[in-house]
């Protein structure tokens, strides 16, 4: 019988290490005896401090002082003398402070989820109420993003190695034991499942675990390829909708706690182009906010063609921040997301905190030369002038949306080229984009299957006129944009160029140390366009690290009461 379903442990597993070294650590700390705590702890079995506080008899807060009384009163009869300042709190204290996710076994498990496997934590665990419990409430939160299911044994009355847990796993996960392989570091608890038929690995070192787990499941886990990062789905995540003015709303959705992020896309895409950043920028302390831009999917696509001027979408999305009760966010956007976010910066700077772009970058109107003629001048952007004429570009793309989007939208690699490469000279001339191309091309490795059908159905919804309306503005943004010719961008910055985009190429961004004094800047050589699709690893890792390098958040100035 096939394998199908994964079970792991938390602590010694999915974390580490777990308690017991700890427990040991601070029994050296006070200079007790070895596993003085553990004869207190598990002192009467099945009504042991311990035993109660897995089963949610009794809270965290309670197991401290009914251990703290039994190692007093153990100490008093073994001549044995405590600190003064002992507290058991403290080993699970220095867990929290020093154990850390083992992150090589949280990719497994993501790989394994992607192989169609369910992913399961089956933890002995606590009802957290003591003062460290944004911890534990931390942990848990980034742990149900990842898996399928937690069953913590505190919710069941049921610990390991009561059989009772197992059966309920198997239950929930709608499996046969011989379908289910559980991974844990205390022999103990995996004998009952073996008697039931399920295979059991005992967790030691990573490697290992990981070569057993690959044998079992069949899924290949050791690759030198990066895993793809865990992403969300549209129908198990947070939407909202807020309305602008009469008229106008905008949809987005939202994950995580902390600053807020917001990252805005660009074209043809939806709030979705950002799935594999969204869980791992929650996951890194983050209130991740992606908009579905105007003119696309859920968010109102209003006919007329000023609607989508720089100007009028930059003071959008301050009403958009202003009605979310949001003073000041960082900015990440792609594509026309990227014009955005440097515009906002320039216009808005109060509302950024900081500002990133992907792809596209940022140079200051030039008064010199007329904006139309200047773009006539690079046959890269003659699929913008094929753009202007209203319903022309709307017909072609609109035809077949699903034609449309597995044609636009491809990696570099060479696997997922078609017979030949997207160009965007002499669009106007061969009468459309997607003059040439298979009436059926196969589905792009970066978008298919449910993520390309949610698409088609947003694109379905709300038609090609409002996102191609963003390149039918190019007069009034750059009038808009001359008004801030000579203004700088001063709050930190960060540019990420990607070596194979054909239309924004990295050479484009020359020189805008100029304009942005704290610009940084990172590069993804192989990498085209999608650049949070196509390299999305990469580009979290380049995220998350400037995220956490920026200047704290200033506290919020009080100025009122009321």
């Amino acid at each position: 019988m096939a394998r199908r379903a994964v079970l792991f442990d938390l602590g010694g597993v999915l974390f580490g290490p777990g308690l017991q070294h700890f427990l040991g650590s601070y029994e050296r700390d006070c200079a007790l005896p070895r596993n003085f705590l553990r004869k207190v702890m598990f002192a009467g079995d099945s009504d042991s401090p311990y035993a109660k506080m897995m089963r949610g008899q009794i809270t965290l807060s309670q197991f401290f002082l009914e251990t703290e009384e039994g190692c007093r009163q153990h100490a008093s009869s073994s001549a044995i003398a405590l600190p003064p300042t002992f507290s058991v709190a403290r080993a699970f204290e220095e867990m929290a402070a020093e154990g850390t996710v083992n992150a090589p076994l949280l990719r497994a498990a993501r790989v394994l989820r992607r192989n169609g496997f369910k992913t399961c934590v089956l933890t002995n665990n606590w009802v957290d109420d003591s003062a460290g419990r944004l911890f534990t409430a931390t942990l848990m939160n980034l742990l149900r993003r990842h898996f399928d299911l937690v069953i913590e044994s505190c919710r069941l009355g049921a610990q390991k190695p009561d059989p009772e847990i197992y059966t309920y796993a198997l239950d929930a996960l709608r499996a046969k034991p011989q379908e289910v392989i559980l991974l844990d570091d205390i022999e103990e608890n995996l004998k009952p499942a073996r008697e039931m038929g399920m295979a059991t690995i005992l967790v030691g070192d990573t490697e290992t675990v990981l070569k057993e787990l690959e044998e079992l499941s069949g899924v290949q886990l050791l690759t030198q390829e990066e895993p793809l990062p865990t992403a969300c789905d549209p129908s198990n995540v947070t939407h909202g909708y807020v309305p602008i003015r009469p008229g106008v709303k905008l949809h987005f959705v939202e994950m995580g706690h902390g600053p807020v992020v917001c990252l805005c896309h660009g074209f043809p895409e939806s709030w979705l182009s950002w799935r594999y950043q969204i869980p791992a920028l929650a996951d890194a302390g983050f209130r991740v906010i992606a908009l579905e831009m105007k003119g696309y999917g859920e968010s109102t696509a209003p006919p007329d063609i000023k609607e989508y001027s720089q100007e009028q979408i930059c003071k959008d999305l301050a009403v958009f921040l202003d009605k979310l009760g949001i003073p000041q966010t960082v900015l990440v956007g792609h594509d026309w997301g990227g014009a955005v976010v440097w515009n906002m910066a320039l216009f808005y700077p109060e509302r950024v905190r900081a500002v990133a772009s992907l792809n596209t970058p940022y140079r200051p109107a030039d008064p010199a030369v007329d904006i139309v003629e200047k773009m006539k001048t690079y046959p890269t952007f003659d699929y913008q002038f094929y753009f202007q004429e209203p319903g022309v570009a709307e017909a072609e793309l609109e035809k077949d949306i699903g034609r449309t989007l597995k044609v636009l939208i491809r990696s570099t690699c060479q696997e997922d080229r078609l017979p030949f490469a997207l160009n965007f000279h002499g669009v106007q001339e061969r009468g459309g984009l997607l003059v040439g191309f298979p009436e059926n091309p196969p589905a792009s490795q970066i978008l298919h299957g449910p993520e390309l059908q949610y698409y088609i159905q947003r694109f379905e919804k709300s038609g090609f006129s409002g996102p191609l309306n963003w390149y039918r503005n190019m007069r009034p943004n750059w009038h808009w944009a001359l008004s801030a010719k000579d203004r700088k961008i001063t709050m930190p910055a960060l540019m990420v160029t990607a070596g194979k985009d054909v239309v924004l190429h990295p050479s484009m961004s020359r020189g805008m140390e100029e304009w942005i004094p704290q610009l940084r800047r990172e590069h993804i050589e192989e990498c085209g366009h999608w650049t949070q699709m196509e390299r999305p690893a990469a580009l979290n890792r380049i995220l998350v690290e400037w995220l956490e390098g920026l200047p704290p958040d200033t506290p919020l100035p009080k100025i009122s009461r009321l």
